[in-house]
């Protein structure tokens, strides 16, 4: 499996640039490093070459991509009408092609997050840098694995326990019924195994994102004030995703105290992007695992405390809110939403307390 790195920030030209050269650091220490852009012109016009859908060499050890959405969705399609061949007699959608579609908002972070986990999956590259949007968006993207599971896990708990659940489950007569009527081949095992390879997905990319060895995101910035508090901004949305923010990387000649103090306990690297020399970016950069591995973890959970914590820096107590409608806690700063799945000794019950400490969120049950 590789190490998928990110970075986020307001600046795109300089978010780029720190993503090629980190693509092009790990290539001369010998790794195969996968470097995946967006549609957008301006890492083929950094790397002087044209990009295309499909990964190739732009240096020794480094492959490049571009992602495009209409064609992972085409190739996506094909896989959703193989999918539904086998449980429908006389498949519906065999006359409609992926050419013929268009992205609807939303499909491209799934479509492109899809992408990355098939490049993780084919064990061909040791480290993959995904130079996205670099906002709102990218922490959307990383953070589908919780939020699909959570609509899987509510939406079938709720089927199982409805009338119509229960009498598919449980009466002989039902599943003859549909395979007659709606022309479909009802098989448990057919119902099953999809569902389990959906969850199996989701598990493994929850359990990626949890881990600052296997994703991480750096923020990129200047000592701009728009882009401080842009960054400080998607450093606490990152966190409640459950993604590590493993520093800051400040696109300057000096240091700036003020950032120190509001970007703490992150380390702050500086790094000059103004000029075109790669070599300057590259003897800059930090040691992304290290400081990832050492960053405050998003949130840890002490059973025996009875607590929750979450590390949500760039927010106060008056931006976060907390309920609990059902079994799960749900947290919700600046415009992102989780809904925490509590182990067993915690589950369903209340929460008795919460407050709002050195940017940690700590609720009490």
């Amino acid at each position: 499996m590789a190490l998928i790195l990110t970075f986020l920030g307001k600046g795109s030209t300089e978010r780029t640039k720190i993503a090629i050269a980190a693509a092009m650091k790990y290539a001369r220490e010998g790794k195969r490093v996968l470097l995946v852009g967006s549609a957008e012109p301006t890492i083929q016009i950094l790397l002087g070459t044209t990009l295309s859908n499909e990964p190739h060499e732009v240096a020794p050890n480094l492959q490049a991509v571009q992602l495009q959405a209409s064609t992972l969705l085409e190739n996506t399609w094909e896989e959703v009408k193989k999918l539904e061949a086998q449980y429908l007699k006389t498949p519906i959608l065999k006359d409609v092609y992926g050419q013929e579609l268009a992205v609807l908002p939303g499909m491209d972070n799934a479509l492109a997050l899809n992408a990355i986990r098939q490049y993780d999956e084919s064990g061909k590259y040791d480290n993959i840098i995904y130079d996205g949007a670099g906002d709102s968006t990218t922490l959307r993207l990383l953070g589908l694995p919780e939020s699909l599971s959570w609509y899987v896990r509510r939406f079938r708990q709720l089927f199982v326990n409805s009338d119509l659940g229960k009498s598919i489950s449980e009466s002989p007569l039902i599943q003859p019924l549909i395979s007659t009527f709606f022309n479909v081949n009802w098989t448990s095992d057919n119902f099953s195994i999809p569902t389990n390879t959906a969850n199996n997905l989701l598990d493994k990319g929850k359990a990626a994102l949890a881990d600052p060895k296997r994703i991480a995101a750096f923020l990129v910035m200047n000592d701009d004030l728009v882009e401080i508090a842009t960054s400080r901004y998607l450093w606490g949305s990152a966190q409640l995703v459950g993604l590590t923010v493993g520093g800051v990387i400040l696109t300057g000649n000096t240091a700036n105290p003020t950032i120190n103090e509001q970007f703490a306990p992150l380390p702050i690297t500086i790094s000059n992007t103004n000029g075109s020399e790669w070599q300057t970016i590259l003897d800059t950069l930090p040691d992304f695992i290290t400081q990832a591995t050492q960053a405050p973890r998003p949130m840890e959970i002490d059973t025996g405390a009875r607590q929750v914590r979450l590390f949500l820096p760039g927010f106060d107590k008056k931006q976060v809110k907390l309920t609990q409608y059902g079994p799960e806690v749900t947290v919700e700063a600046g415009d992102q939403r989780r809904n925490i799945l509590l182990p067993p000794s915690l589950s369903g019950k209340p929460v008795t307390g919460a407050k709002f400490q050195n940017g940690y969120l700590i609720i009490s049950f």
